[in-house]
């Protein structure tokens, strides 16, 4: 499986001057916890709704300074036709919880650890199924008295 099969896209970006106040509007319309700061299609930081709280508002930040004040400029990537397992040994090493998907040098999505999560959670229903459907229609125990395997 690939990065591409599991990744939200695109991903929400501003540019480097888009103030904190806008980028935390953005993280709330889009239910995001991170921007992607694009300039020119080159991606040039990232930005957490943790990075506005402490790097922001906890150095005494105003609201209408940029997002490239708080920016993470140093970012952590996968490619977007990467394997899904290159994600997870990434996210694992990094301690990050987000991961900007590249196409090249341009950004095409983002891939969290909450979309791992569901892509977990979407296997592991898949394979639970078929056997919760047959524990549905047969329960266990022994059989009733109008089994047909009562008699045996």
């Amino acid at each position: 499986m690939k990065v591409s099969d599991v990744m939200s896209a695109p991903a929400v970006a501003v540019p480097p001057g888009t103030s904190l106040a806008e980028a935390a509007r953005q993280m709330d319309e889009c239910g995001v916890g991170s921007v992607v700061v694009v300039e020119g299609g080159a991606l040039r930081g990232i930005v957490t709704d943790r990075d506005l709280a402490v790097w922001g508002l906890g150095r005494g930040l105003d609201c209408g300074a940029r997002v490239e004040e708080v920016m993470s400029s140093q970012v952590i990537t996968v490619g977007v036709h990467d394997d899904i397992h290159v994600a997870y040994r990434t996210l694992r090493r990094s301690g990050v919880r987000r991961l900007p998907v590249l196409d090249g040098h341009r950004v095409v999505g983002m891939l969290t650890v909450d979309d791992l999560l569901l892509d977990i959670f979407q296997r592991v229903a898949d394979l639970l199924g078929p056997v919760a459907w047959s524990v549905l229609e047969e329960p266990p125990g022994p059989p009733s008295a109008d089994s047909p395997a009562h008699g045996l």
